[in-house]
């Protein structure tokens, strides 16, 4: 066990870290995605969603961009995460 881990700090660490990577992707299109839903949400997410959260952002950028877009089916496993996506995507633009 890390000292992190002992004080309740791992998850505050992995969230940090999430964060991070919503925010450095291999394209600037999911940077603007990714960051700002991750900036508003990741806080308060349940670990069931941040388990979903994490699987989402390893798959590949384009892929992610074309279902985002609606080019593309996501997977039924990342479906509502890429529902939510596309909702705090067109909050944003409202706004």
């Amino acid at each position: 066990m890390t000292a992190g881990d002992a004080t309740g700090d791992a998850p505050a660490i992995r969230l940090r870290r999430l964060g991070l990577r919503a925010w450095r992707r291999g394209t600037r299109e999911m940077d603007l995605i990714l960051g700002p839903y991750a900036d508003a949400r990741l806080a308060a997410m349940a670990p069931a969603e941040v388990e979903a959260f994490e699987a989402l952002i390893a798959e590949e950028d384009t892929e992610l961009l074309a279902w985002v877009l609606g080019q593309a089916d996501p997977p039924d496993r990342h479906a509502p995460l890429i529902a939510a996506l596309r909702r705090h995507a067109a909050e944003i633009r409202r706004n």
